[in-house]
């Protein structure tokens, strides 16, 4: 029986993130989508690393989050803009490089595009709209995943090229980002799409939620993920890693806000007790209370030990007051407590 290697003496934190779903009202939506913005201009005002956003269909979050990063792109200079994560199944590959070069390009190249791939969620309910007349051919393995990388990097995107009368056409995507390709990410949960992203080359986004496989313990789950994508990447132990745990700072919370923070972790703490569901999937713990007390549990966690920067997670369903509490705690007391310190 082979030994399990000790993980390692956490480093200084280096890059401290965020991630938010972007809730909007139905009958105002614009209201919702403007908090999200004033959110991540408060995060660059912080100087958080990075911001990252869900993605989220047919349902009251960011549906189209390239769009909103294009216009958070416009309104800070800094934080680096990121999606955790894009679905390729509902995505066509070569339209979303367009986009994501689009958008690299105007924000000065901070784009961090993350992705996955398989079945859209409710596929049987959603193909009908989706894919009226291909839904049975569309392949949502990891080769959408390698076109899409394919075609960020410069790849042929066709056989049109050069002059017809007076239009000249591009035989790759316009506008190429040459830099875009080293910042694309695969959302992992399981052993073998972390193993497949390091293969790629890509960067790991490893977040609350993986499949229970070998162990029950999410800590020792998602360390090994983070060794087999290093194993297996051309970079070795200097391959990007992000850890995504929802994690709750209380140093500055009112007696209101610190109860209601509590009770949401607590309604959620029974599904982090065992495997979930036929994909047996394992849920992290909130972490709540205040900075020194989680810079303790951090350190103590074996996957947190394992990387140098963070996108924690924020609540779903919290008001926009609370959130400001939560980044200017993390950044404030949490980050430095973990060693980060702002980079602008």
């Amino acid at each position: 029986m082979t030994e399990t290697p000790t993980p390692r003496q956490p480093a200084p934190l280096r890059k401290l993130g965020f991630l938010t779903i972007g809730l909007f009202d139905e009958a105002d939506p614009r209201t919702g989508h403007e908090a999200t913005l004033q959110l991540i201009e408060l995060g660059e005002q912080l100087g958080f690393d990075s911001t990252w956003v869900r993605h989220r269909h047919l349902q009251y979050g960011i549906s189209s989050p390239v769009a909103v990063l294009a216009a958070a792109s416009q309104r800070t200079r800094h934080i680096e803009l990121g999606t955790a994560v894009i679905p390729l199944g509902w995505e066509n590959p070569l339209r979303l490089a367009e986009d994501l070069a689009t958008v690299d390009i105007l924000s000065g190249v901070r784009l961090n595009p993350g992705v996955s791939v398989g079945p859209p969620m409710h596929y049987d309910r959603v193909r009908r709209s989706l894919y009226p007349d291909t839904a049975d051919a569309e392949d949502f393995s990891y080769t959408r995943v390698r076109r899409l990388l394919d075609l960020v990097r410069g790849e042929p995107a066709g056989e049109v090229e050069g002059f017809e009368g007076f239009e000249q056409f591009s035989g790759r995507v316009q506008p190429h980002s040459p830099g875009l390709a080293a910042r694309m990410w695969y959302g992992a949960g399981s052993l073998s799409s972390a193993r497949w992203a390091g293969e790629q080359g890509m960067n790991l986004l490893t977040s609350s939620v993986v499949k229970a496989e070998e162990s029950t313990d999410f800590a020792e789950i998602q360390l090994s993920h983070i060794r087999a994508f290093r194993a297996h990447h051309p970079d070795g132990a200097r391959a990007r890693v992000s850890q995504g745990l929802v994690v709750i700072p209380t140093d500055t919370a009112s007696p209101t806000q610190r109860a209601r923070y509590e009770e949401y972790a607590e309604q959620r703490t029974p599904r982090t007790a065992s495997p979930q569901g036929p994909a047996r999937m394992m849920f992290a713990p909130d972490l709540v209370g205040p900075s020194e007390l989680l810079a303790e549990r951090l350190h103590e966690h074996a996957a947190f030990r394992e990387v140098d920067e963070v996108a924690f997670a924020l609540p779903f369903t919290f008001a926009p007051a609370d959130y400001a509490q939560i980044l200017t705690d993390m950044a404030t007391r949490l980050g430095p407590a973990l060693g980060w310190h702002p980079s602008h």
